[in-house]
């Protein structure tokens, strides 16, 4: 079924950090008028890295997620900076936090964490052809690189320390991309 966009009579905004708060004033096309808020990103966006160290084996990174307090493991991922394109965020990031560069990188597609409240995107950008270099990262501590073998997401999905919805959806994309492509 396809249905009009609701009417927009008004936006309010409040500054929050990273983020713009958007209350919408809003008229459905039934007449229901409601008030949403929505988060609005100030950044182009981010890269959900999927480093391909083989066919078979991907490298996740460990890190400090300051949102659960404890140590997470999942995919290399950063902002998109300045003029960047996803690809070239995607490979910088790799650098930075994994410590490889990629010679081959396919953006997949872009995901969304909760559209109905937020406009944030992340790339999913699948790198492969790795080659060590390293460049100076934003985090406090080095990353623990751990390779991961693609045959072995059903143990990884299920694990108390890998948690996070974009770096889970992203691999099984990634692994379903790639069976295809093969």
């Amino acid at each position: 079924m396809s249905r009009r966009l609701p009417v927009i009579h008004g936006v309010n905004e409040v500054d929050a950090g990273p983020y713009r708060i958007e209350r919408m004033d809003l008229e459905f096309s039934n007449g229901e008028r409601r008030r949403f808020e929505r988060l609005v990103s100030r950044g182009r966006g981010a890269v959900v890295v999927v480093p391909m160290l083989d066919a078979d084996t991907v490298l996740l990174v460990r890190e400090y997620a300051a949102g659960m307090h404890r140590y997470e493991l999942g995919l290399v991922k950063g902002r998109i900076d300045g003029d960047e394109s996803p690809a070239q965020a995607a490979d910088r990031e790799l650098k930075e936090e994994a410590g490889y560069g990629a010679r081959r990188i396919d953006v997949l597609r872009p995901m969304t964490l909760a559209p109905t409240y937020m406009s944030h995107q992340s790339w999913l950008v699948l790198a492969r052809d790795l080659y060590p270099e390293k460049l100076p990262g934003d985090e406090p501590e080095e990353l623990e690189v751990v390779p991961w073998k693609l045959d072995r997401l059903d143990e990884l999905m299920l694990r108390e320390d890998f948690s996070e919805g974009r770096s889970l959806a992203a691999l099984f994309i990634a692994r379903e991309w790639l069976r295809g492509t093969a």
